[in-house]
Order: C-alpha cells, then structure tokens, then sequence
C-alpha cells in the first residue's frame, strides 16, 4: 500500500497537471495553427485584428 506521504505527492502532480492543461490547452491550439497554416501569417497579424 502506498504511504499517506505517496498519496499526497500524487495528488498535488494531478492538481498541477490539471492546472497546466487548463492554462496551456488554447495557446497550445493556437500555436500549432500557427506553426502548421500555410501560407504562415505575420505575428502582427495574428496579434492585432486590426492588422
């Protein structure tokens, strides 16, 4: 069986994990469209709608 100390550990990777993937799920999106479009569009626009 693992140690409550285990139990804690695991727990607090999910909640970090879950964490990460919460704040990183859109950029990442964004950043392989980005990366994969072709042709590839300026940074500017794709920062500035106006652009």
């Amino acid at each position: 069986m693992p140690s409550e100390e285990t139990k804690e550990r695991i727990s607090k990777v999910i909640e970090v994990g879950r964490t990460v993937l919460h704040y990183g799920w859109i950029p990442l999106i964004i950043y392989v469209g980005f990366t994969r479009s072709n042709p590839q569009p300026s940074l500017i626009k794709l920062i500035s709608p106006l652009a």
